[in-house]
């Protein structure tokens, strides 16, 4: 067995195949500096089918991090060879087995700050700890010690059994895990308030570092209600029980994810539990979604879990798939069908329009390289697929289907195959070809239209698809198409399942005013628009209909057809006023701030500044609705960009006093005071020094400290900062390095910031190995996703040129993050020539 980086998939099979009932039990000593090493002990026992090979644990750390090994109660050699720690077969027997190690605990995972700790070991990340078979089809239990700084706390997968104390410590005894995963083995210990409630007789326990007793007081009941009311509904949907021992969760702040869904301790990003007064609707919609879709993986991925990181998407989907679900049955929002569409088709489309898509479903040969697979394309491509999957079976074929599935696979693993193999016994559909062009295939159908007329009556109506990329495959599904009249709409619905068709029910039917395509928000693709639509798209009186015409004119104008960036950016600035819908006027802003920041030419920017402004900030005054009116300040805040409309924000940030009927809160005027900064406003340094006391929570102003070089008006202290994220050791807090690289590559600051896109690139295979899984995607967008210029293109294609064997899934990446950037050279290229 060739020994080599990471964890093939050769040695995963291999394993899977000669080892069996694994166990760890682990102790880790935690100092209260986070500069100190965490002297580790373990114990793996396991079984062993066949000794005839040498036995490869996993541990990408030092050969110095290893003290002593034994093998059934024999000290061995220590032999470690590319990040795997090799024991002999001659140590080893068949049957049981049990290996001592004494080590150092990596610290490339253990997330160490000041007063607290935690673990994120998803995918292949537990390596980085402590040596494991750190593969998703080996599972394993797990028995924890931890011994903390006294007044720390903890909490892991399994319960607290027993605990002393000395006068500087404290040791924790946990019990013994259920059966999971390495990628869900967790803890997470430090300076936490911890708080608890029984709901239906569970026991839920929720330990946090929030100090705002508002966010507290605002928040808490409807976390822990949230949480129940998921359990509730899997339970039902299901037709099984909780499947663990224990249900706690922590809210950590600037977790580098939203969420992550460890056995019985779910971790969170504190700023999407921890709401004020101020919160909008589609925060709280946010949130509901966030705690049903870590409650949903329990079952899907924690009970069920991939063979292999190939799948990774299948536990994604299924937990997105089901929070919508639950988020629909609890009435968190009033309309689902809205919420799907704004949720997930920008961000699906976001990649599978660009030369960078992949497909749902993706090939991988070693867990090294399980990072770059998740995406857009797993977490919203992903469920608008299982939602056509699910029209095409029916609910209650494809709920019975999802039973069985987790009740033959529960404890174990199951690829998507298996699963599509299972759904076939209930439905006459063809799946594995649907699943073909669907989950193997990256990309999206392009959708025309031909309306012919006779005596001003349909004739006939054609509809057609190909590859967005000129493909000929076809892409089976349903949507709906709007013949639109003075007086009332007709839908008709379409089953696309082959080249061309001819709807027949349109045949003899006056021709309308303008047909919507995709009025409904079911289907997926590239749809056409018809401009007739244009004068009339803020009177289309269905919410869901408005936001797929508002994606659909998006999309075309990103290919360069039927609306131009500048008259789009007009007609969304006059339907700001207009929109009364809250997801939808937070579609309409985004797309606006994007259309005004990376498809506006600067000198045009300036030209149509005031008047933006003026307009957002009348159409704040106008909209009636609190949500509405604060979405529209923060899009005014966003563009500004004339010096009134800055001294308007100082003013407000100032006095701390909100536009009437606004409600803004710390986190709010904290914004507002980087905005500024990041605008060169004179009173800058001063304001900063201003908003930092403002500030009360240790961990925000830790934040806002960092930033702070990364907004200056200092060029050197720019440089200075940039060069600083060449360490790893400067890049641990990622979401703080995201929002710095958002401020320093701000639009205003392009022409200075373009020269760090060479090494931002060239960092990009170091931040894989050394980021979390969603690290590489995050430092691209913020570094890459808001140029628009020549320069920046040239640096990209440069590099690219420069790399011709790169990383092909690190190059899509890269092509997904640059493809508006490539769009705006081209539209705007177009742009100047036409003027």
């Amino acid at each position: 067995m060739p020994v080599e980086p990471g964890i093939s998939q050769t040695l995963a099979t291999y394993r899977k195949q000669v080892i069996r009932n694994i166990s760890y039990q682990l102790a880790f000593q935690i100092p209260a500096s986070k500069n100190e090493p965490i002297p580790a002990t373990e114990t793996i026992t396991f079984e062993l089918q066949e000794k005839e090979k040498p036995l490869q644990l996993d541990f990408k750390e030092k050969r110095e991090n290893l003290a002593q090994v034994k093998v059934n109660g024999r000290d061995i050699p220590v032999m470690f060879e590319q990040e795997h720690l090799i024991v002999s077969p001659k140590y080893l027997k068949t049957g049981k087995n049990e290996i001592y190690i004494s080590f150092a605990a990596g610290n490339l995972s253990l997330n160490r700050n000041e007063d607290y700790l935690y673990t994120l070991l998803v995918p292949d990340r537990a390596r980085t700890v402590f040596p494991c078979f750190d593969q998703p089809d080996l599972k394993a239990t797990f028995k924890l010690t931890l011994t903390l700084p006294r007044s720390w706390q903890a909490l892991t997968n399994a319960a607290l059994q027993d605990s002393s104390i000395t006068s500087a410590n404290k040791t924790l005894n946990f019990g013994t895990t259920d059966t999971i995963s390495t990628y869900l083995f967790s803890f997470a210990a430090g300076k936490f308030r911890h708080l608890s409630q029984t709901q239906n007789g569970r026991p839920m326990h929720f330990y946090h570092r929030e100090t705002d007793q508002q966010k507290i007081a605002e928040s808490l009941n409807p976390i822990f209600k949230l949480h129940h009311d998921a359990l509730t509904f899997l339970t039902d949907y299901t037709q099984l029980p909780y499947p663990f021992q224990k249900f706690d969760f922590v809210a950590i702040p600037d977790f580098q994810y939203n969420g992550m869904e460890h056995v019985g301790a779910i971790q969170y990003k504190a700023a999407s539990l921890f709401l004020d007064e101020g919160a909008t609707q589609d925060q709280k919609n946010n949130r509901s979604n966030l705690i049903a879709h870590e409650t949903a993986h329990m079952w899907f991925g924690d009970l069920v879990t991939m063979r292999w990181f190939n799948d990774v998407w299948m536990k994604e989907v299924f937990a997105n798939f089901m929070a919508d679900k639950i988020t629909q049955q609890t009435g968190a929002t009033s309309d689902f069908d809205l919420k799907f569409l704004t949720d997930h088709y920008l961000a699906a489309y976001s990649v599978d329009r660009t030369a960078g898509a992949n497909p749902i479903r993706q090939p991988l040969t070693n867990l090294q390289e399980a990072g770059t697979l998740y995406g857009n394309i797993i977490y919203h491509k992903a469920p608008i697929v299982m939602r056509q999957l699910e029209l095409l079976m029916g609910p209650d074929n494809f709920r019975q289907g999802i039973r069985e599935y987790l009740k033959k696979y529960a404890n174990g693993n199951a690829s998507w195959p298996e699963l599509i193999q299972l759904l076939d016994t209930h439905t006459p559909i063809n799946l594995a070809q649907w699943s073909q062009v669907w989950v193997s295939e990256p990309g999206r159908p392009e959708i025309s239209y031909e309306l012919l007329n006779q005596q001003n009556k349909i004739s006939k109506l054609i509809i057609s698809q190909k590859g967005e990329d000129g493909s000929d495959r076809i892409w089976p599904q349903q949507f709906t198409v709007s013949l639109v009249y003075p007086n009332h709409t007709e839908d008709i619905l379409v089953h696309l399942n082959k080249r061309e068709i001819i709807i027949p029910e349109a045949a003899g039917k006056p021709v309308p005013d303008y047909l919507l395509f995709n009025p409904t928000g079911l289907g997926y693709g590239l749809f056409p628009v018809d401009t007739k639509m244009l004068p009339n798209l803020f009177t289309i009186k269905n919410p869901v209909s408005r936001a797929s015409a508002l994606i659909n004119l998006y999309e075309n104008m990103l290919r360069g057809r039927r609306v131009k960036p500048a008259e789009l950016l007009r007609l969304y600035a006059a339907g700001a006023a207009l929109e009364t819908e809250e997801l939808n006027l937070k579609l309409l802003t985004n797309q606006l701030s994007q259309l005004y920041w990376q498809f506006t030419l600067p000198e045009q920017r300036h030209i149509v500044a005031n008047t933006l402004e003026n307009t957002l900030w009348q159409a704040m005054i106008r909209q009636k609705a609190p949500n509405n009116k604060k979405l529209l300040f923060k899009a005014y805040q966003h563009i500004s960009l004339t010096k009134a409309a800055q001294d308007k924000i100082y003013q407000i940030w100032q006095k701390q006093q909100a536009p009437a009927g606004v409600k803004l809160t710390e986190d709010d005027f904290t914004a507002l005071a980087l905005a500024l900064a990041v605008q060169d406003y004179p009173q800058t340094p001063t304001l900063l020094e201003t908003q930092y006391e403002r500030i009360q929570n240790p961990d925000r102003k830790k934040r806002f400290r960092y930033l702070w070089p990364a907004l200056s008006g200092d060029q050197s202290q720019r440089d200075s900062f940039f060069n600083s994220l060449k360490d790893e050791h400067n890049r641990e807090q990622e979401a703080w390095v995201v929002s710095a690289l958002e401020y320093l590559h701000h639009p205003l600051r392009q022409n200075a910031s373009v020269k760090y896109l060479p090494a931002s690139l060239e960092l990009l295979q170091q931040i894989q190995l050394t980021g979390d899984i969603f690290f590489p995607a995050s430092w691209l967008q913020a570094s890459l996703g808001a140029y628009q210029s020549t320069a920046a293109a040239k640096a990209v294609r440069q590099f690219l040129q420069d790399n011709p064997h790169y990383n092909p899934k690190l190059k899509a990446k890269i092509l997904q993050a640059t493809h508006n950037l490539f769009r705006a050279e081209e539209l705007l290229s177009n742009t100047v020539k036409a003027h």
